[in-house]
């Protein structure tokens, strides 16, 4: 079927201020060699070098992924907040991709990954005819767990791929939310996409002294208190569970492609996410 084969996507740019360093940076997405994976220039260095969008590359994950990579002259460049990109990128089938930018984290845009889902649905170029063949997926033969005290992440055997989210936070507007989705590129743009990032008003002003959230506000993310969401409405009544599903599926395209396994994540984070995929890529190399 079409909907699983490796698409391309001809070049567009998008500008925005990132999350937690507010500094305005541009990415440029553009075509790559067919295996060559998803992975990030840093066009504003010298030499321009390259972060591959793979596990390898993560080094931290307090509150998003940071992939870095260290230069041939001993220096390390990083990118930040990739997660909801390459959720874009990988649940609409681009296996393969160029993304330049000009600074050390991607643009958090309106807070969610509709406009990097709708640009990428805007310049895409369906392959009828591919010369070049993904290998098939691996299946998740055994449960595989990462747990943290009553936080956990979990891949288990199914006959498709699914991602099923929990979440359970002591805010009323929030409490306790789930939402699941199969993998499938033609919804993920109105199901998944439009899902926005999410904070408390309580946390905002630590969180700033601690050089996080620069970027952050009313505009590109939903905040909440304890007496309600300060800025609504929601896109869902569920919005809160749908983003954590994003950040999933953009921590775990760091495998390079999805196994076939349903994804199921309770309070996790993205610490958690990226063990489990760890786990995984062990099972993947044996």
């Amino acid at each position: 079927m079409l909907k699983n084969l490796p698409e391309a996507v001809t070049a567009f740019t998008l500008s925005g201020v990132g999350l937690h360093s507010g500094l305005v940076t541009t990415v440029k997405i553009m075509p790559a060699q067919p295996g060559a994976g998803r992975y990030f220039v840093r066009v504003d260095q010298p030499q321009q070098p390259i972060i591959p969008a793979n596990l390898d590359s993560v080094s931290q994950t307090t509150l998003s992924t940071e992939l870095a990579q260290e230069t041939t002259s001993g220096s390390v460049v990083k990118v930040r907040t990739v997660e909801h990109l390459l959720a874009a990128l990988s649940a609409s089938g681009i296996q393969d991709a160029r993304i330049e930018i000009d600074g050390a984290e991607v643009p958090l845009l309106d807070g969610s990954a509709k406009l990097w889902a709708d640009a990428i649905a805007e310049n895409i170029c369906h392959n009828q005819t591919i010369e070049h063949h993904s290998p098939p997926p691996l299946v998740i033969q055994q449960p595989v767990v990462v747990q943290e005290q009553d936080a956990f992440v979990a891949a288990m055997p199914a006959s498709e791929t699914r991602f099923t989210y929990g979440i359970d936070f002591p805010y009323a507007v929030i409490g306790n939310q789930w939402h699941s989705w199969t993998l499938n590129r033609e919804d993920f743009a109105t199901e998944i996409a439009p899902a926005r990032t999410f904070g408390f008003a309580e946390e905002i002003e630590q969180l700033q002294k601690a050089g996080l959230i620069k970027g952050g506000s009313l505009d590109n993310a939903l905040v909440c208190s304890h007496q309600g969401w300060i800025n609504p409405p929601l896109r869902f009544t569920n919005e809160p569970a749908r983003h954590k599903l994003l950040d999933l599926v953009g921590d775990l395209s760091l495998l390079g492609t999805f196994p076939q396994a349903h994804f199921l994540a309770y309070k996790a984070s993205h610490k958690l996410h990226i063990q489990l995929a760890k786990k995984i890529s062990l099972l993947i190399s044996q």
